[in-house]
């Protein structure tokens, strides 16, 4: 890397990917500078890290009177209101930022950073999965690189470095199969959200673990896929592999297969996105965890059971149709997580309502970044509807 250390701005520095990213951070501190914090709610840790980092710009992104009164007493100089994430995202003294917000929210300032020429760590699958249309064209006029942060994205982006494009026969994305991968589809209509919430690898939000449970999280990295590599959804596989070692792999046309992997862990991909080109040495470091393949005994692969895992293929249904599907998708996926974590709906109706929304919604071709935003909500409030909850205030029409 360069003799200075790389700038950097957090968006969501509180959540998951934004904790660690800073553990990062930490492990190589001469090679990274905190310019800027972005983070919603958790203003005790916000503030925590801005004493600790001692950024230029702290900005927290809630409009809740609460958090507002915390943060006065915290943080007083911290911008507040999502003019603050805007501001972090376009930071001048800014070279990369790390988009660790969730959901839609993360669209507009990672569009911004992008026309203001910062090199993006890409950790918000939505970004792309709603927005991909709009976000890729606009990073190749500006010239900006999207450097993913998903394990399995940043494996596929190592396994294509220095390859041609045409020469590529096949991504194949790799999923643990979550808790549930040898259930039958009667068992796991009785399974409770404490099980759901127990990944067998990974440690991870709420939201993100249902996905991995209902194999969700691998449709939205086949839409991600899709838009970061150019490759169409019929060059795009998903394979289980329990083990978690091997994060994804790249099939060419001559029959031999790359793949990458290592211990699961996050800090690693994160790492690689912040120090691209270059590769620091984690000797000594608290992040070093070296892969010792005796230890692993063995590697297992399967197919996925697509009738017991419905919604992988309405993720790819949605890729394909394209226009405002994918924000469908995501919207609706939104509120049936949160209606199974709440104990209203079984985890297999999650798919069920999905389904039926994605099956109501009139496409959009061509969206605006508006139209996506009015297709999400629409997707949650049909979804809220179509469970016979009460829904929020509507701001769209399907």
């Amino acid at each position: 890397m360069a003799d200075s250390p790389r700038r950097i701005a957090v968006l969501g520095s509180t959540g998951s990917i934004g904790r660690q990213t800073l553990d990062v951070v930490r492990a190589f501190p001469g090679a990274f500078r905190v310019v800027a914090l972005a983070a919603r709610g958790n203003v005790a840790l916000l503030a925590e890290q801005a004493r600790e980092f001692a950024p230029e710009l702290v900005a927290c992104t809630s409009e809740d009177a609460e958090v507002r009164r915390q943060l006065d007493a915290l943080l007083p100089r911290a911008m507040r209101g999502p003019d603050g994430l805007m501001a972090a995202a376009t930071h001048a003294d800014v070279e990369m930022v790390v988009a660790a917000t969730s959901g839609l929210v993360g669209v507009e300032p990672t569009l911004a950073a992008i026309r203001a020429g910062k090199t993006i760590a890409l950790a918000n699958k939505e970004t792309l999965v709603m927005a991909g249309h709009l976000v890729m064209p606009e990073a190749r006029r500006h010239g900006v690189e999207i450097l993913p942060v998903d394990s399995e994205h940043s494996a596929l982006w190592q396994c294509l470095r220095g390859e041609r494009h045409a020469e590529v026969r096949k991504l194949i994305i790799t999923a643990s199969g979550g808790p549930f991968r040898g259930m039958s589809r009667e068992q796991m209509r009785e399974v409770t959200v404490e099980q759901a919430l127990h990944h067998p690898t990974w440690n991870m939000g709420p939201k993100v673990t249902i996905d991995s449970a209902t194999l969700m999280n691998k449709g939205l990295e086949v839409i991600e896929a899709h838009w970061l590599f150019a490759m169409p959804y019929e060059q795009i596989e998903v394979v289980v592999q329990p083990q978690s070692i091997v994060h994804s792999m790249v099939e060419y046309v001559d029959d031999s297969i790359k793949m990458q992997a290592s211990l699961p862990s996050m800090h690693l991909p994160i790492q690689d996105a912040l120090s691209y080109p270059a590769r620091l040495d984690r000797a000594g470091t608290p992040l070093a965890r070296e892969l010792r393949w005796h230890e692993v005994a063995r590697l297992e692969f399967a197919a996925v059971d697509r009738e017991r895992f419905p919604c992988l293929d309405l993720a790819y249904a949605a890729g394909r149709r394209g226009g405002t599907a994918p924000a469908v998708l995501v919207g609706a996926d939104e509120t049936a997580v949160a209606l199974f974590l709440a104990g209203k709906i079984r985890l297999p109706e999650i798919a069920e309502l999905i389904g039926a929304a994605l099956e109501r919604h009139t496409v959009i071709a061509e969206p605006s970044l508006a139209d996506v935003q009015a297709a999400s909500q629409w997707a949650q409030d049909e979804v809220a509807r179509l469970a016979g909850e009460r829904p929020p205030e509507s701001h769209a029409k399907g």
